[in-house]
């Protein structure tokens, strides 16, 4: 990079002269990017070919291209899972627990990095950030049997609700209660985790402004509207259109491991389906070509939500 005369930067052209400069320079520094590199090529972009069984009707022994090549189907296994009776359950339960998650979740998140913000006393704010940050490395698996046993009718949950209710029921074969178990566990196990980067964000914030706000005779309440959430602004759009962009793939993980045939008309997501069509019932193609709507249908929401914050704010993800 060079300054011209006007004092603006100005952007090498590329060619390999300068990449092979830049590397004798940065040898250290590609060297520590290398793992991360290959490990992203290995497991992410070389199995993507196997995207093409959606196309067929996919034969282990024929291969990927064998299967393509002597049992091409085109979008049928597209057309069967849009017109099936498991379409519009599956997308109506998949978006109604993205939706309740972005709702609840994501501006849980930054209420909670604001208040510990505001928290003086140093040794109790590490205190809570210790014990909210904790619930975020247990093993989902581990999440799941908590759960299950809290939801017995004779576990921390299940007594709750017969002391409210009267009733002796397991929670988890109440559909209606299904919702509020699965945003509730995730509220508990990230909500500490995911202040982390607003913590880091607000930390940020130049205090003058914050001395400058006080001048003018604002209080804590009107320096966390007119100055720290202005400061985060950029953090909370792009972890947004972030978390907009995976709209389609409400945990498919937490769900196989807690539901059942009884609550499937609450909790069987998009993912779910794929593990029983896929995995269960041995027919890839199908679950890959849903998948890969899937995949394509949050790309769509990442590209579209990124398009509205870049024409509406000074901020974007790209």
């Amino acid at each position: 990079m060079k300054k011209n005369q006007s004092g603006y930067q100005r952007v090498r052209k590329f060619s390999w002269k300068n990449i092979k400069k830049d590397f004798r320079q940065h040898k250290g520094d590609y060297l520590m990017v290398l793992p991360a590199f290959a490990f992203f090529i290995i497991f992410s972009y070389l199995p993507m070919y196997g995207i093409l069984i959606a196309f067929c009707n996919f034969k282990p022994k024929l291969g990927v291209f064998g299967s393509l090549s002597q049992r091409f189907v085109g979008l049928k296994h597209f057309k069967d899972f849009v017109t099936s009776i498991y379409f519009g359950r599956t997308l109506k339960n998949t978006l109604a627990l993205s939706l309740l998650s972005i709702a609840i979740e994501f501006p849980a998140a930054i209420i909670f990095a604001l208040l510990l913000n505001e928290v003086k006393n140093k040794t109790f704010s590490k205190s809570v950030s210790l014990i909210t940050y904790m619930p975020h490395f247990i093993s989902m698996v581990v999440l799941g049997g908590i759960l299950v046993d809290f939801c017995r009718t004779d576990g921390v949950l299940g007594s709750v609700y017969t002391a409210v209710t009267g009733k002796t029921i397991n929670l988890l074969s109440l559909p209606n209660m299904w919702r509020p178990l699965y945003i509730g566990s995730d509220l508990w196990k990230e909500l500490g985790y995911s202040s982390i980067l607003y913590i880091a964000a607000i930390s940020g914030v130049d205090h003058e402004l914050y001395e400058a706000a006080k001048i003018d005779g604002a209080g804590y309440f009107k320096q966390c509207i007119h100055v720290t959430i202005p400061g985060i602004a950029s953090t909370i759009i792009v972890m947004l259109i972030m978390r907009v962009g995976g709209l389609m793939a409400a945990g498919g993980e937490k769900t196989i491991l807690l539901y059942n045939s009884q609550i499937y008309e609450k909790a069987d997501v998009i993912s779910s389906y794929v593990y029983r069509r896929g995995l269960l019932e041995g027919n890839y193609s199908f679950s890959t070509a849903v998948g890969l709507m899937n995949s394509l249908v949050n790309l769509g929401m990442v590209l579209i939500t990124n398009k509205i914050a870049k024409t509406y704010s000074e901020y974007s993800l790209f």
